[in-house]
């Protein structure tokens, strides 16, 4: 069952800065989207499997977790835990566009810092053990929100750990066999707040991604970018009612399933369950010039 695409108040519509916007929906309503924080969700290609976190639900071992759901009947059903889910945080999740990993990110003992990037093997509807990403990648510092590129090339991630970050900085890793290489700031992007939930767009055409003062009091706004000579260019907000300067509009997130449609984590006014919850709205359409591979 697709999901309904709720239509924006004609007074959001009226009072958004500019004259395109995107349709939306809430995602999963009591069972993905609940009274709680709900954030960055990832549905599986195959469309049966959605995976979010949530640093306060209930049910949990505690300290943030990773979620998942069934689709049974057209609908997400049988939330629970994932057996993965240590008592530190776990959060950040995102599907490989093969499906046959599952990205994330934890603070569990034994990492290379605070938070480190992970990939776990997900076959039959379960995810495996996890592997950390190595310290091509982790730092000593904070690494978040994983996003790799349609093809399996190359991975987009956060961190606060690199030489030459201010906050958390973008960057960009190539894949050669098992390992991550190359590590590179992704070009035009970084300034002195935080950047961070970043997805592909376009195949790596263009860049929707989330700016902060500080992502862990303050508001966020998502932003889109093209590529042009090389770097991700002319970024402004993404056109959607509740992404506004003083909201916390954050974790765009693919559906492999559903190529169009992405999902995301924000506040909106009506339809609404929790304190953020996960909404599907359109893939904003960029055009870039290619040169950013």
């Amino acid at each position: 069952m697709r999901t309904v695409h709720h239509l924006v108040p004609l007074a959001l519509l009226i009072a958004m800065p500019c004259t395109a916007f995107a349709p939306w929906g809430m995602e999963g309503v009591g069972i993905v989207s609940t009274r709680n924080t709900e954030l960055r969700a990832t549905v599986h290609p195959d469309g049966n499997s959605i995976i979010w976190s949530s640093p306060d639900r209930a049910g949990g071992p505690g300290g943030g977790d990773l979620w998942i759901a069934r689709r049974i009947d057209g609908r997400w059903q049988e939330a629970r835990p994932l057996a993965l889910n240590t008592t530190a945080s776990e959060s950040d999740p995102a599907f490989s566009a093969d499906g046959r990993w599952l990205y994330f990110a934890s603070d569990h003992a034994g990492g290379v810092g605070g938070n480190d990037l992970y990939r776990a093997p997900f076959v039959d509807g379960e995810a495996g053990t996890p592997q950390n990403l190595g310290t091509a990648v982790n730092t000593r510092g904070d690494e978040r929100s994983p996003m790799p590129l349609r093809d399996g090339r190359r991975l987009l991630f956060a961190s606060d750990g690199r030489p030459g970050a201010k906050r958390h900085d973008l960057y960009v890793a190539i894949w050669q066999g098992d390992a991550l290489t190359k590590v590179q700031p992704v070009p035009g992007i970084n300034t002195d707040d935080d950047e961070s939930d970043a997805m592909w767009l376009a195949d790596g055409d263009g860049l929707v991604f989330a700016r902060s003062q500080d992502l862990a009091s303050k508001p966020v706004q998502l932003l889109v970018a093209r590529c042009r000579a090389g770097a991700y260019v002319e970024a402004a907000p993404l056109a959607l009612a509740f992404n506004t300067e003083d909201a916390r509009t954050l974790a765009p997130m693919p559906d492999w399933n559903r190529p169009v449609e992405m999902l995301l984590s924000g506040a909106a006014p009506s339809p609404k369950a929790g304190r953020l919850d996960v909404y599907r709205v359109l893939v904003p359409t960029v055009k870039g010039d290619g040169s950013c591979g």
